[in-house]
């Protein structure tokens, strides 16, 4: 979005927040629109599937349901890290597709005023800025805010469709 466009936008929104679940990966923290989230899960075993995407980390059975797990710091570049107990799975749709996403914690649901978010630089933290709608300011904290049906392209989609075929048989 064009920046000018941006400004039209936080006048016309002016009062409004934006409401994310904020989490950390590494040592930065991302924000994600609380209405891109199903549900925050713990860490859970995950089955390896063979010839899967190689962002993709497996697949998890959630009430019946099979839901492929991306690690968000594969996605990104980042060295994988051992789960921990704060590490967390957030439940997402992306297009016609339920997928889980691996994050190191998760902290809170924050209110981000409109007029609080900029444009995001080029390169923040080592991503490129096609993943990210912008850089919340909340006191002294900067979030990195993604826009998740963004993370995976759509030929990543369409390997998910095949995952699951590959995974139930």
């Amino acid at each position: 979005m064009m920046a000018e466009q941006r400004e039209e936008k936080k006048q016309q929104y002016s009062g409004e927040t934006f409401q994310v679940v904020s989490f950390r990966l590494g040592g930065e923290e991302y924000g994600v629109d609380i209405s891109q989230v199903q549900e925050i899960i713990r860490m859970v075993e995950i089955t390896h599937v063979p010839r899967a995407p190689r962002f993709m980390e497996g697949v998890i059975n959630l009430r019946g349901q099979l839901i492929p797990i991306i690690d968000l710091r594969t996605r990104f570049g980042m060295n994988r890290a051992e789960h921990t107990k704060s590490t967390r799975i957030i439940v997402t749709d992306i297009g016609s597709k339920r997928v889980g996403i691996v994050v190191d914690s998760v902290s809170e649901v924050l209110n981000i005023p409109v007029e609080n978010v900029e444009d995001a630089p080029e390169m923040v933290a080592g991503i490129g800025t096609e993943y990210i709608q912008g850089v919340g300011k909340v006191d002294t904290r900067l979030i990195i805010l993604l826009d998740l049906s963004k993370v995976i392209t759509s030929e990543e989609k369409q390997a998910l469709e095949t995952v699951d075929e590959a995974a139930e048989q």
